[in-house]
């Protein structure tokens, strides 16, 4: 019995050295071809990067939107680097790994679909916007709550610069369903604010003298098309309300629009003094409650 258990043990240790062996000849055999391979792998990465680099510059002097150009080129550059690799594989005689890697990519896809649903929905929503999208690099826009400028867009998501320093990564599928404010995109921005002139100062020659002040400030536009106007917005307590709307041509929406605004209501401010107008304050009115009926008053000399 024990000399029957010895003779299994030995077929064992047989049956294994010979298996590894076997699989160490095969594997001394196939060297070569992953020598060869990791080359491919290594000269297809140099590659894939020169002809992203390549199609970058080819695109980007066909058009100047750099936010299409980017994902182009990074999903020219993903795909260039799957075939190297499936390539690779197939040299070193793992071909049916390659095959393998694919049927299970498709077999998977659903399973992985619903597992990564926003993912995908992201990608495919970076692919319209790569194509059709309501803004470009720099732009300031508004989607859903958040407003800021426009820096990059990536396979996933769109990354906006706060005018108060933050970073907003947004999701593209987000950006598909939301509605977007593009404040800049032919860099043409209304802006209005409102001036009080006393009630018996003349309306006509408020606005005549506040309209032609507009217009004379330095970045103001005013054309057939983007024409500024004064209008008399309320009747206050105290003042008889204008309302001064203009345009400005600027990109950069939140300093360059405020300076310009800043001159304008200084400008407007100084014509206003010069021409005899009046801007009372509002006017307080006080009650007395109860026995009170008088109120200690003091003026001082300013």
């Amino acid at each position: 019995m024990k000399l029957i258990a010895k003779m299994n043990f030995n077929n064992t240790l047989y049956k294994l050295k010979i298996s590894i062996q076997q699989h160490w000849d095969s594997f001394i055999n196939q060297v070569p071809d992953i020598i060869v391979s990791i080359l491919i792998i290594t000269i297809g990465f140099l590659f894939s990067n020169f002809i992203a680099n390549l199609f970058r510059k080819t695109i980007s002097s066909k058009t100047q939107d750099p936010l299409m150009t980017n994902f182009l080129t990074k999903a020219v550059k993903l795909g260039l680097i799957i075939l190297v690799v499936m390539f690779a594989l197939k040299i070193a005689g793992l071909g049916g790994i390659a095959t393998g890697l694919l049927t299970a990519a498709g077999a998977s896809a659903v399973i992985i679909g619903f597992a990564f649903k926003d993912v995908g929905e992201n990608f495919i929503s970076g692919v319209i916007l790569s194509f059709n999208r309501p803004f470009d690099v720099n732009d300031t826009v508004m989607i859903g709550d958040i407003f800021g400028s426009v820096k990059t867009m990536e396979f996933r998501y769109t990354k906006l610069k706060t005018f108060d320093g933050r970073d907003v990564y947004i999701p593209n599928s987000d950006i598909i369903k939301k509605a977007v404010y593009n404040y800049t995109e032919d860099g043409f921005y209304r802006l209005d604010f409102i001036v009080g002139i006393d009630y018996d100062d003349s309306i006509d020659l408020a606005k005549k003298v506040i309209i032609d002040t507009v217009i004379k400030t330095s970045g103001v536009i005013d054309t057939e098309d983007h024409q500024s106007f004064v209008t008399v917005d309320s009747l206050g307590v105290s003042t008889v309300n204008l309302k001064v709307i203009f345009w400005t041509k600027t990109k950069e929406y939140k300093r360059g629009a405020l300076e310009v605004k800043s001159d304008v209501i200084r400008n407007v401010k100084n014509v206003i003094i010069k021409n005899g107008l009046n801007m009372p304050a509002d006017i307080t009115e006080i009650k007395l409650y109860g026995s009170q009926d008088s109120i200690p008053v003091t003026i001082k000399n300013g």
